[in-house]
């Protein structure tokens, strides 16, 4: 009996293998590589980056920044706070509304309603819904699965920010903006949105609140 006869080789080693082209994530990833003398470790980088590449191209956020804190805050609280920057944005839409203000928007449109009612010599009556809240700008706090976040580390990260980011001139200049934030988010208790990347690159956003809240009204 003759021996095991050979199969040719699957690629020979005198070709070039050609790799798939990078994906638009990867590509993005590629294009923001950490600087040298970043204080963070370069899977918290590319984890943000990840995130922030969802938010914009997934859930249409614009104006995306990158916050980092300084260094010294990080080294001195080594157990308190996963060292890692922060991300904020502005969604296309209300991500939270308090239930306050809720009620409010409820009751000022009823008081509209009733006073175009009497206003309007059309005896038909036209039923419509409350206007939607502006959109507000959010804090972004990127995590993974695997990681082990306790208490202490929701509240380092709540100490080391400010209830609302900073708006951009834009958003500044709006009338609405200016008027939710001094009545609404102004004292109201701080918030983030917990992004949490799963094994399968899926990112899971988990509203966070510094303290207790009223339940939403249905």
């Amino acid at each position: 009996m003759g021996g095991p006869s050979q199969k040719a080789p699957i690629a020979s080693n005198d070709k070039t293998t050609t790799h798939p082209p990078a994906s638009a994530l990867q590509s993005f990833l590629a294009a923001h590589a950490p600087a040298s003398n970043s204080i963070y470790p370069s899977a918290i980088h590319y984890l943000t980056l990840q995130i922030a590449h969802n938010l914009r191209y997934q859930h249409n956020w614009r104006d995306i920044r990158l916050h980092t804190r300084p260094a010294s805050i990080i080294s001195t609280t080594p157990k308190q706070s996963p060292s890692r920057p922060l991300l904020s944005g502005l969604p296309p839409r209300r991500v939270y509304t308090h239930p306050d203000e809720q009620i409010d928007i409820l009751q000022t449109h009823k008081t509209q309603q009733k006073q175009q009612s009497k206003e309007s010599t059309s005896t038909t009556s036209t039923a419509s819904i409350p206007p939607e809240p502006v959109a507000q700008r959010e804090w972004v706090l990127p995590s993974h699965i695997r990681e082990k976040w306790t208490l202490r580390h929701f509240g380092a990260a709540f100490d080391g920010i400010s209830a609302e980011p900073n708006p951009s001139e834009g958003e500044r200049n709006r009338a609405e903006f200016v008027a939710i934030a001094e009545r609404w988010r102004k004292d109201a208790p701080k918030r983030v949105l917990l992004a949490t990347v799963h094994e399968d690159s899926t990112v899971v956003y988990y509203i966070i609140h510094d303290g207790i809240v009223k339940p939403r009204q249905n």
